[in-house]
């Protein structure tokens, strides 16, 4: 089957390498124009929102982060676009506390019926509100990437980024090298020791994995209560491989997070990596 492509207005003259093909295109305009490749896009990637936490640390009796109006939008809404705009992703599942289901079908009923989000109501830890969505993803999904609803700074080309690494394995995240210098503390909150830091690494989302190995994973938890889904994989056997993040990709958590999330907003990447993706 064929398709035709339309070319962003961002590409100019040069070479723009494709993923996963094995070529290169030449481009001999800075217009917009049509390019014929023999690529069928499958929407074949299930987005699981986590937005089910009880937002404790964020210190407002009003409004929980995810609902929190981050540039006059409800922050779960910043990360959303960017899912639902993507070629490959063909269902959004979006995971909610069960205490705030009427508060947000009275508020948000109308939009995620337009958009064609499903919502799934959480459980009482992360894990269960993610097994949750995992139960509802649709057969003809073949991957599944898990996303914080509160890490609304997500630019289109760090989910392209984090599909292509799952691909040779199965399993990838997004996550970033830690640099600082690390200490574990005694219960008295004093020092106990310092961690050297090679090759540590703070995971973020999307984290993204193939149905079946997310699946299983979550099949043979155990007693294991992960605070993420690459726990449960790792522990399963499976490698999951690491892709280099952004520190724009910032996850809320704080109040005062939503003044850096403000900016990160404005210098995100706006243009995709690979046209067709």
């Amino acid at each position: 089957m064929t398709q035709f492509v339309p070319l962003p207005k961002w590409v100019s003259f040069g070479i723009v390498g494709v993923v996963g093909i094995g070529t290169a295109l030449s481009i001999k305009s800075s217009q917009p124009k049509f390019f014929k490749k023999d690529i069928v896009v499958k929407k074949n990637v299930a987005v699981v929102l986590a937005a089910a936490g009880a937002s404790t640390r964020f210190n407002d009796p009003y409004s929980k982060k995810v609902y929190s109006l981050l540039s006059g939008r409800a922050v779960w809404l910043h990360s959303a676009d960017v899912f639902l705009d993507h070629g490959r992703v063909g269902q959004v599942l979006l995971v909610i506390h069960p205490d705030d289901n009427e508060m947000f079908r009275e508020k948000y009923g109308a939009s995620v019926a337009m958009m064609g989000i499903e919502v799934v109501l959480g459980g009482n830890e992360r894990w269960q509100s993610i097994q949750n969505a995992i139960e509802k993803v649709r057969p003809e999904m073949e991957w599944i990437a898990v996303h914080d609803a509160a890490r609304p700074c997500i630019s289109p080309v760090w989910v392209d980024w984090v599909l292509a690494g799952a691909e040779s394995t199965g399993a990838a995240i997004l996550a970033l090298p830690i640099t600082g210098t690390v200490k574990r503390s005694d219960p008295q909150g004093q020092i106990a020791d310092t961690i050297p830091r090679d090759h540590l690494w703070q995971a973020q989302t999307p984290q993204v994995f193939r149905k079946e190995i997310l699946q299983k994973a979550y099949a043979k938890r155990g007693s294991l209560r992960p605070t993420d889904e690459a726990q449960l994989v790792e522990q399963s056997g499976v490698k999951v491989k690491l892709i280099e993040g952004s520190h724009l990709n910032i996850k809320i958590t704080a109040k005062e997070d939503m003044k850096f999330a403000e900016l990160a907003l404005k210098g995100l990447p706006k243009q995709k990596g690979f046209p067709f993706l």
